[in-house]
């Protein structure tokens, strides 16, 4: 099994208890959306990249292993946007918390 494959079923297990998951090819990888909003891609090398909230941005990019995510070569998508490399998700309890994370952030703006 690849590394983006293992993480796929990884996301999936936690993200069963969501009540509107769908799962779609984005951002070169499988992209899982809550509420048909984007929560977490998982991709290709097994990192992942996560949709958190700009007002949170600071601190979480300072945790191991995350860094802002870029669309191509230099290109920032925005303080809502990191990737985890694969590494700071090795562990149940780091993946959950990313997941958490952008949980948190999806709800709030669901919610409106």
């Amino acid at each position: 099994m690849t590394s983006q494959a293992a993480l796929i079923e990884r996301l999936r297990q936690l993200l069963s208890g969501e009540a509107s998951v769908r799962e779609v090819s984005m951002f070169g990888g499988r992209s899982f959306l809550v509420d048909d909003k984007l929560v977490v891609c998982a991709r290709k090398p097994g990192d992942l990249l996560v949709r958190v909230d700009p007002e949170r941005h600071d601190a979480l990019v300072d945790r191991p292993g995350a860094a802002q995510a870029q669309m191509g070569r230099g290109r920032d998508m925005g303080p809502s946007w990191l990737d985890v490399a694969a590494d700071a998700i090795a562990s149940d309890d780091a993946l959950s918390f990313w997941v958490g994370v952008a949980l948190e952030y999806n709800r709030k703006i669901v919610a409106g």
